[in-house]
């Protein structure tokens, strides 16, 4: 039995009690039978805590989240919040912010018995950074980073520092590295850019990425124009391996290569920083959905086995690595049978049905 670990769930808004609960199914499959002992923190976020503290990410939130070591957040409806002023605060930007979770991790493959949306396979990872960039929320260090000129101008800044490109960099060369030796891939990194328009911001990120690749002799290292790298992801996805990128242009690819795959409900994400790290699905709340029981938590499941991984890697526990692996081959398994589907994927299983599908097959792997 490893030491217990804390884990902070962050339901959400729309879906995302749903999707959290059916995550949580599978996690204490995954925990009994890989010997883990998790101990959970309900933490309310979203319109349900504005309604109760006039904030949609009240401090007490965030003070339960850093007792945590491990945190899964639900999707939140940040668009439909009320101004920040107001209450409306972004929990997932807020998050990534303030603990500065700067690599965004956003695997795309091509699932088992799920056609490819382009007829092609792929297995690629986007390796996004996640503090800065065009984003208005978290490229200031007071206010954001939009402003109204007049009432007919609009600008928006984009901040892009040396530090972060540097460390987003060596997280995708050791992303390319760990999937090389794992014989997933042969070892190549692409960095994204518009360096032709914006010279100095993404000079500067590409200045960086070509200092790092100078540490990683064994990986290959190439460059594509985002717009560029749109057009090769749709007609070669299969000669890409982990791309590098800054924070919206990731945002934009890794969605792209996700629908590619199989569908961006299946989409796994994983936001990590030096301390902590935290599993989020890729896609929004839906909540047109929400509370019928219809959702699909592969995405948000997918996430949760990132995160085991990330801890055992960092604690040195081969049981949470094992655990991971364990609920993604599970996931796998239970995706291959069209019956046991949810509605998007062209099946009828409902949310809740679908987790206990994938938590018996990994108590049936002992």
């Amino acid at each position: 039995m490893t030491r217990h670990i804390s884990v902070a769930l962050l339901a959400g808004d729309g879906i995302g009690p749903e999707i959290v609960a059916a995550t949580r199914i599978v996690l204490d499959a995954a925990a009994e039978r890989f010997g883990l002992y998790l101990v959970y923190q309900e933490i309310e976020i979203g319109f349900a805590a504005h309604a109760a503290t006039g904030s949609t990410f009240p401090d007490s939130a965030f003070a339960a989240v850093q007792a945590c070591e491990a945190i899964i957040l639900g999707p939140v409806s940040h668009n439909a919040y009320p101004p920040r002023a107001a209450g409306g605060l972004n929990p997932s930007g807020e998050l990534r912010k303030r603990l500065d979770l700067y690599a965004n991790i956003r695997p795309a493959r091509t699932r088992a018995m799920i056609a490819p949306r382009g007829g092609q396979a792929l297995d690629l990872v986007v390796v996004r950074e996640n503090t800065e960039g065009f984003y208005a929320d978290r490229n200031m260090f007071s206010g954001p980073g939009e402003f109204m000129v007049t009432e007919d101008v609009a600008v928006a800044m984009r901040r892009i520092t040396r530090k972060a490109c540097m460390r987003i960099a060596r997280s995708a060369f050791e992303e390319a590295r760990t999937r090389q030796q794992a014989g997933r891939s042969p070892g190549h990194v692409t960095a994204v850019h518009k360096a032709n328009v914006m010279r100095v911001s993404d000079g500067l990120f590409l200045s960086c990425t070509r200092a790092v690749a100078q540490d990683y002799p064994d990986i290959r290292y190439d460059e594509r124009l985002v717009d560029a790298m749109c057009a090769h992801l749709v007609r070669e996805p299969g000669n890409y391996d982990v791309i590098c990128t800054t924070n919206m242009f990731g945002d934009i690819l890794s969605d792209l290569a996700s629908e590619l795959a199989g569908s961006l409900g299946l989409a796994a994400s994983l936001n990590a920083g030096e301390a902590t790290a935290m599993a989020q699905a890729q896609h929004g709340s839906a909540p047109d959905i929400a509370g019928q029981d219809i959702a699909n938590p592969a995405s948000l499941i997918g996430s949760t086995a990132m995160l085991l991984d990330w801890l055992g890697t960092r604690r040195g526990d081969a049981a949470l690595n094992a655990a991971a692996q364990g609920i993604d081959a599970a996931l796998e398994a239970t995706l291959t049978v069209p019956a046991l589907r949810t509605r998007d994927l062209g099946g009828s299983t409902g949310t809740q049905a679908f987790a206990a599908a994938v938590a018996a097959r990994i108590t049936a792997q002992g």
